[in-house]
């Protein structure tokens, strides 16, 4: 003859109040394992963003020390047939063109950008209240 599991036989003698708390207490145990394990996951994941953004960081700093060579070599490239001022002089004056014409560039991205509120999103939102109102009058 077959006979059921001891586990069987016990969920049945058991009161279904009891087998609700032990539900809910597993349940329980088990969102709160999953939290500890996002939560290391976004620690080692944290790390990571921090140790890239250093190293970011750095390469920017490599990069602008690297400019600032790139500068003094065409000044010394352009002494050899000038004087040291002159050539120092046309390379300043080449570098502030080049940044006044950024600057201006991107002052008129930000002029075109404004205002910052997501309009199309607000008129959107708008438009379904209103529409939710309508149908609720019906």
């Amino acid at each position: 003859m077959f006979e059921p599991d001891r586990e069987q036989a016990t969920a049945r003698e058991e009161p279904v109040g009891e087998l609700v708390q032990r539900a809910s207490q597993q349940l329980t145990e088990l969102v709160r394992g999953e939290l500890r394990l996002a939560q290391a996951e976004m620690k080692e994941k944290g790390k990571r963003y921090g140790k890239g953004g250093g190293l970011f960081g750095g390469a920017g700093l490599v990069g602008f020390l690297t400019l600032q060579a790139l500068v003094a070599t065409a000044i010394a490239g352009l002494a050899v047939p000038l004087p040291v001022w002159a050539a120092a002089l046309i390379v300043t004056g080449v570098l502030g063109a080049v940044t006044g014409v950024l600057a201006l560039t991107g002052k008129k991205e930000i002029g075109q950008a404004a205002p910052p509120a997501p309009e199309q999103t607000i008129d959107s939102v708008k438009a379904d209240v209103a529409e939710i109102k309508e149908s609720a009058k019906r």
